[in-house]
């Protein structure tokens, strides 16, 4: 989690604000997170925790994982749980400042990064999967052999211990800051490395968490898009409407994701070239980097709906139990069957 409060020596602040006789007062930028912070992350908090709890008990108890897609979303959804979890933790640190010791501050950090990261890496998995399925051009659907199972544990396995080791400097910089006004938890380094390691790190996290993930899912989908404009004996509605889930999901990653990136490449480059020597931009960088994150963050929510409530499966497995319910409930007991169905074949 980015620091954005510190006055004169935060990671925004690469130059030496005493060297013109100023200190940068961002009490306006504090005032701001205080209350922007806690709202979005409350509003982050309760839709995401609903739909990808959902997406894990649907899979855990109804859905077989079929393919490795199956696979990715459910750790897709648990990822973007622990992720949430996080929340009400920097939540309370916008507001009241770090409050629980650096232990928590360390692990805290840990886990928002580790899942931030292994979340990007999921999508483009998800992505390589759904080119490799249409790629095959395979009909009826594969024997799942203790191998191929085997295999997407492997997979899952890797990316978990990539996302692991990017955060692995978050868990051990990452300290309680005092400063003037407030307290926070932040990425502290050692005064002869901190330049070099704050710009590399910077730009790894650019790299690993938006640009691979994002080249990986457009050449994937438009590759899959192509293929599914020429395939033939399909109607063009189907097609249609196949395409305009790649596009969805290409357009939301792409959305939340590259503002946040663009404002990280911006704070990269300052801590490079010390391009920043107005406070007044360097409070303005500040802010942008609290809207965009909290935009980025926001992909939590969105994904049960692109990657589980978008299959056919899963939306039937969801009206079965909502069957079921109403039939306990007793409610229009006579009418369910055939409404259901009805419903089952407007989803298709």
């Amino acid at each position: 989690m980015d620091d954005y409060f510190d006055d004169d020596d935060s990671l925004n602040d690469t130059y030496d604000y005493n060297e013109y006789h100023t200190v940068c007062d961002k009490e306006a930028v504090r005032s701001f997170g205080s209350v922007f912070l806690p709202i979005v992350y409350t509003m982050a908090l309760v839709v995401g925790l609903a739909g990808n709890a959902l997406v894990v008990v649907v899979y855990t108890s109804r859905l077989r994982l079929r393919t490795l897609t199956d696979v990715c979303i459910l750790n897709l959804a648990i990822s973007d749980l622990l992720l949430l979890f996080t929340l009400p933790f920097w939540a309370v640190d916008a507001v009241h400042g770090w409050k629980l010791g650096s232990g928590a501050c360390k692990i805290t950090s840990f886990v928002y990064g580790t899942n931030f990261s292994c979340g990007m890496l999921l999508l483009a998995c998800i992505s390589v999967d759904r080119y490799r399925a249409v790629a095959q051009v395979t009909r009826g659907r594969p024997v799942l052999s203790s191998r191929v199972r085997t295999q997407w544990l492997v997979v899952c396995v890797v990316l978990w211990a990539a996302a692991i080791c990017l955060s692995i400097p978050e868990l051990i910089f990452s300290t309680v800051k005092h400063s003037h006004y407030r307290t926070s938890c932040t990425a502290v380094y050692p005064p002869h490395m901190a330049r070099g390691t704050k710009a590399a790190l910077e730009l790894l996290e650019v790299i690993l968490r938006f640009v691979l993930p994002c080249v990986v899912i457009v050449v994937c989908y438009s590759w899959v898009g192509w293929n599914l404009t020429r395939g033939a004996g399909v109607r063009m509605q189907r097609k249609w409407r196949a395409l305009r889930v790649l596009l969805a999901v290409v357009a939301v990653f792409v959305l939340t994701q590259l503002p946040y990136t663009v404002v990280k490449l911006c704070r990269t480059v300052d801590i490079i070239y010390l391009l920043v020597t107005d406070c007044e931009t360097s409070k303005s960088l500040d802010r942008a980097l609290q809207v965009t994150e909290s935009l980025a963050l926001t992909h939590a929510c969105i994904n049960p709906l692109l990657y589980a409530f978008m299959g056919s499966s899963f939306r039937l497995h969801i009206l079965k139990a909502a069957k079921h319910l109403g039939q306990r409930l007793g409610s229009h007991p006579r009418n369910t069957t055939e409404e259901f169905k009805k419903q089952v074949r407007f989803l298709m």
